[in-house]
């Protein structure tokens, strides 16, 4: 199998709000020969707000995207990362860690500017950077 990302919330966001960086960062994903995946965490965080501008973009965005689902060894690996993380004091989020486990299941690579919890978790990140106003 070759490269594989799993587009963050972050990023698309990002993107679709022309932030530089992150349109960059699109267009630099798109233009390699790799697989680029949504999941049902992305697009319902991202779809969650936004005006009808910002929401047909994120639709189109997301529509070339290869969905995928997760599975329930990948919900298992989620709690799993979950329940370790808070016994370490580093509580990860549910939507993060169940991206996360998605990342884990397709051995894909997360592409965020938060790659912190993703890290944590042994995942595999592509961290892309938004400076402050």
């Amino acid at each position: 199998m070759g490269l594989s990302y799993i587009l963050d919330s972050t990023l698309l966001i990002d993107y679709v709000n022309d932030i530089p960086s992150g349109v960059e960062t699109v267009r630099l994903i798109f233009d390699q020969a790799a697989i680029l995946y949504t999941c049902d965490v992305v697009t319902c965080e991202v779809l969650s707000k936004g005006g009808p501008r910002e929401i047909a973009s994120l639709t189109n965005l997301l529509d070339a995207l290869e969905y995928v689902a997760l599975d329930p060894e990948g919900a298992r690996w989620a709690a799993t990362a979950r329940r370790e993380g808070r016994a370490r004091a580093g509580a990860r989020s549910l939507a993060d860690a169940l991206l996360g486990a998605v990342a884990w299941r397709l051995g894909a690579t997360i592409v965020t500017r938060n790659p912190r919890d993703f890290e944590r978790m042994g995942i595999p990140v592509l961290r892309y950077w938004t400076p402050l106003p």
